[in-house]
């Protein structure tokens, strides 16, 4: 037997300090934000047994009601059947291959190479880098020349989420909007004094955040894809184009400020990680850790929001007041929202929309109910934060008139949301933090979704709708959600309807004076996260309810705290700290890191959710040095993933480069868009 794999550093989360300090401002350095007594899974056992008898009932007439049902393909399966959570089904592979259908590649090994790793066979380039001109006018990308004026016209910093849309009437072209998280400015500027930034310096900053929409051309005969600069929809948003602010709190007192008496207008969209793809068209994106550029907090909603008492990191408040809260102290409620963009208009006011709540954003991705009404599913990435969904009272219009797209643009401004509530049905005496499972053989269990607030009535006791969308995390911790590790992407299965929700690790977990392991989040200092699976009942989005169990418990195989839906362990690829999470279309679950603490670079994995191989993991390509794997896609021909920040370990610079990639020796290292695709031309995995 092989020795467990090697933890590397110290630092929570496994992530290099550099890292921590500019992606969160050092989140697992400051006070856990929720610090609410209310109760957590290990207190809610009473009754579970019960319940779990009632759940399992339900199953066996899901699978009745399911039997003989073609699965559903598509970004979001309208009336996907939610398979039982009892036993696998689906059929056996055919003749010699090997891997569930999608899966079928020699896995890459785990590695510390200073580049983009993919399985034999396949290869590989880079979409867009950092800085490359994507607007009319916009020069070509200088390190040594930068300016404000130049990067609102360039591809943005640190790429996050990825979508690739259709685009009608021209042949072998896409769109794509990709997501740009933070910057990193000892990485981009020679001779950065943190402690003394120029305004040239925050302005380029500012312009290098936000969202970038690009068209995209394949090369025929092979997977590669470039961008189309200067094409019209082209589009740059950055931290201070115009937002507008929509639904049951625009307008509210809270949301008002010295430079927007209306409460309305918003400039910029900050630290967006995740998001989604909406069945209508659009992209969701989610503003995560915000509460990091914001000075001098004082309430206790800027607490507990994670907001410091102090000057920021990027000192962006010596050059606008608007993020010294001391001046303005409601501009910080004006982030923290799920934006939402229309790609296909590039004129267009992308939207902040209340009606889904105010928290750190990781994910926003829908599904539609069995009568199209659209259902968002949201993790909020933080320590013993919660889990989240809005059902819209609205329901979509098919087809792409002029009619149509103006009411989907109103479909997440109406309607509910809901803070989740998980209950184990093990005895909590078997629950001993150490990740062993229970006497059942499962982490699993039952779930109630408490409603907050529709519309302008608020559910939550001692809160007014408005404080419920703007001070969203108080409003869980009054209803009593369930704290969990980090809950950060989110995506429902297009096949089965099932929900994969990534717990990305919560080494706070049983420390003291703090929640101790529950049958969701079973290990004390959890290093190594856990993907949990969520059926609702009788596969009704809009529920009040659900069946969940932990799919993967995520670490080295040899380490028994590990869990794989039970397909032996010795046949998957060890992998830690899941992040974002997407589907391909034979309904395998893909699952990229952040933070690896087994030794290797972050990578990319795929893991069969259903059949036999059922928790059959696959590693498909590791990163460079110091770098993230985000924004995951999948097609039939093509796996695209954002490289987040190359190069940024401790101690580097743009001087003192910790990675050549993706240009080589001599040139700065650049967060960049990737393509890996089969060299003689077949489907991913087939």
């Amino acid at each position: 037997m092989r020795n467990l794999l090697p933890l590397i550093g110290s630092h929570p989360g496994g992530r290099s300090a550099l890292t921590c300090r500019y992606r969160c401002g050092d989140a697992c350095f400051q006070d856990i934000p929720n610090t609410s007594d209310n109760e957590y899974a290990g207190d809610v056992i009473a009754g579970a047994l019960s319940r779990r008898s009632m759940m399992r009932a339900a199953a066996v007439v899901t699978v009745a009601a399911a039997a003989g049902t073609a699965a559903l393909a598509g970004p979001v399966a309208p009336s996907a059947q939610a398979a039982p959570f009892a036993g696998r089904h689906g059929g056996k592979p055919g003749p010699g291959t090997s891997g569930a259908r999608g899966l079928r590649f020699a896995p890459v090994a785990p590695n510390t190479a200073d580049a983009v790793t993919v399985p034999e066979g396949y290869g590989q380039n880079v979409v867009i880098r950092w800085g490359e001109p994507i607007l009319r006018g916009a020069p070509a990308f200088d390190p040594d020349k930068q300016s404000a004026k130049a990067q609102a016209g360039q591809f943005g910093y640190n790429n996050d989420f990825l979508s690739l849309l259709p685009l009608r009437g021209e042949r072998g072209r896409q769109v794509l909007v990709a997501n740009h998280e933070y910057t990193d400015e000892i990485l981009m500027f020679r001779g950065y004094d943190p402690a003394n930034p120029t305004r040239e310096q925050v302005e380029i900053a500012w312009a290098a955040h936000g969202l970038s929409v690009v068209v995209v051309q394949e090369e025929n005969r092979t997977g590669k894809l470039g961008p189309v600069s200067r094409h019209p929809l082209n589009r740059r948003l950055t931290a201070t184009s115009e937002f507008e602010v929509t639904g049951p709190a625009a307008g509210s007192p809270l949301l008002r400020t010295s430079a927007d008496h209306t409460g309305r207008k918003v400039l910029g969209t900050l630290n967006n990680c995740a998001g989604g793809t909406t069945p209508w068209g659009t992209t969701l994106h989610g503003e995560e850790n915000f509460n990091q550029y914001f000075a001098n907090g004082s309430s206790a909603t800027d607490k507990r929001y994670g907001i410091g008492t102090a000057a920021t990191e990027r000192k962006w408040e010596r050059f606008d007041k608007r993020f010294d809260l001391a001046q303005e102290p409601n501009e910080a409620h004006r982030f923290g929202w799920v934006v939402e963009l229309d790609p296909y208009d590039p004129d267009s006011t992308p939207r902040k929309r209340t009606a889904l709540g105010r928290f750190k954003h990781e994910a926003a991705q829908p599904r539609l109910t069995a009568d199209g009404r659209p259902v968002v599913y949201m993790g909020d990435d933080e320590r013993f934060d919660y889990f989240y969904k809005f059902v819209s009272s609205k329901r979509m219009k098919k087809g792409n008139s002029r009619a149509a797209r103006e009411h989907n643009l109103t479909l997440l401004d109406e309607g509910t949301l809901y803070v989740a509530k998980l209950t184990g049905d093990s005895p909590t005496a078997e629950l001993d933090g150490t990740g062993k499972l229970p006497a059942d053989g499962e982490f699993d269990g039952s779930g109630v979704w408490i409603p907050l607030a529709t519309g302008t009535t608020s559910h939550v006791p001692g809160m007014t709708a408005e404080e419920v969308y703007v001070f969203t995390r108080l409003a869980g911790d009054k209803v009593g959600a369930t704290k969990m590790d980090r809950p950060e992407d989110v995506e429902p299965s297009p096949r089965t309807g099932r929900v994969y929700i990534a717990l990305t690790n919560n080494t706070d977990r049983g420390k003291a004076g703090k929640p101790g392991a529950d049958e969701a989040n079973p290990r004390n200092a959890n290093k190594h996260g856990q993907v949990l699976e969520l059926a609702e009942h009788g596969d009704d989005p809009a529920g009040d309810g659900f069946a969940w169990r932990l799919f993967l418990v995520a670490g080295d195989p040899e380490d028994p705290a590990t869990y794989f839906s039970g397909f032996p362990k010795e046949k998957v690829s060890p992998i830690s700290c899941p992040d974002n999470v997407a589907f391909d279309d034979h309904g395998n679950l893909w699952i990229s890191t952040d933070g690896n603490q087994l030794g290797s670079h972050d990578g990319l994995f795929g893991v069969a959710t259903q059949g036999e191989r059922r928790g059959e993991l696959k590693q498909f390509l590791t990163v460079p040095k110091g770098a993230e794997t985000c924004g995951p896609l999948i097609q039939d021909r093509r796996v695209l993933v954002a490289v987040q920040h190359p190069g940024e370990v401790d101690g580097a610079s743009v001087e003192k480069p910790a990675s050549t990639w993706p240009d080589g020796p001599g040139k700065i290292v650049r967060p960049s868009v990737v393509a890996v695709w089969r060299k003689d031309g077949g489907d991913i995995g087939v």
